[in-house]
């Protein structure tokens, strides 16, 4: 067992592209790549044998929010982790479901402890806190588990970005609490990516940044781009964001997804999902 590594391999001197090799414990990642999404567990329409040979994925994503509900823990727990459950015996990644709470814009409250919501399966009611986020994809038994964070709309006003980003950076320190406290699962290391957040201003993404880079965690994350603002917007932020990041981290690039998106944004030194 051993923690993710991030071999920075070459720089592109006319931009800031980047490559580089992440290594985990079910095996390694070459980046920038594209990491294909698979919410209850699977990439739809395609079989693993596929996403192998055709694809050649080597990371999936999957969502914590969807597989909490359905097929829950007590059925990712007894298969032994998500690995063993859907065959996929290279790494993957968990979100925290925040996203996805978030956007049930109608049946969630935000308070300090956390985030009430309905499911969409039944309509039962649930509670995600920092703590519990952790717990769960400890559970599902992701090589990289994300933070918990709330994702402000691309055309937030500034004092509710600020407000959001402050209570982010407060969930941010009791997830790393209660990471730190617990240990990973299913004989293998189990990383915690933070998560920058801050709309579309400058000083909430510096200040953002700051606050996770001194996580000293083993890779960062930025989110809330593609929430609505227009492309030059977002290629902005995220130019800025990626000189305000460590560079020997890798850095995972959420919800950004058309081609031209992704090729724009690995030529400032990110990659959906990695560089």
């Amino acid at each position: 067992m051993a923690a993710l590594q991030f071999q920075l391999q070459h720089t592109d001197s006319s931009s800031n592209a980047r490559a580089g090799v992440i290594t985990t414990d079910h095996g390694s990642i070459e980046t920038p790549i594209f990491m294909p999404v698979g919410t209850v567990g699977s990439v739809k329409a395609v079989s693993q044998q596929q996403l192998q040979t055709e694809v050649q994925a080597q990371i999936i994503l999957g969502n914590t929010y969807h597989l909490y509900l359905r097929p829950g823990l007590e059925v990712m727990e007894a298969a032994g982790g998500l690995h063993r459950f859907n065959g996929w015996h290279q790494p993957i990644l968990t979100d925290s479901g925040g996203y996805q709470v978030f956007s049930l814009a109608g049946t969630r409250k935000i308070k300090e402890e956390g985030v009430t919501f309905q499911s969409h399966i039944d309509g039962s009611k649930h509670l995600f806190t920092p703590e519990n986020v952790m717990d769960i994809q400890r559970t599902i038994g992701a090589d990289i588990m994300m933070a918990f964070d709330e994702c402000p709309p691309g055309g937030s006003e500034y004092n509710y970005a600020k407000k959001s980003l402050a209570l982010t950076h407060r969930w941010l320190d009791r997830c790393f609490n209660r990471f730190n406290a617990t240990a990973s699962k299913y004989e293998y290391t189990q990383n915690l990516f933070p998560i920058v957040q801050g709309a579309m201003y400058k000083d909430l993404r510096k200040e953002s940044c700051e606050y996770v880079a001194a996580k000293e965690a083993t890779g960062n994350a930025i989110g809330g781009l593609s929430v609505g603002e227009p492309e030059p917007v977002m290629y902005e932020i995220c130019d800025w964001c990626c000189q305000h990041l460590p560079q020997q981290k890798p850095r995972y690039l959420m919800g950004v997804g058309t081609p031209w998106n992704i090729l724009e944004c690995i030529g400032m030194g990110h990659g959906h999902r990695y560089v």
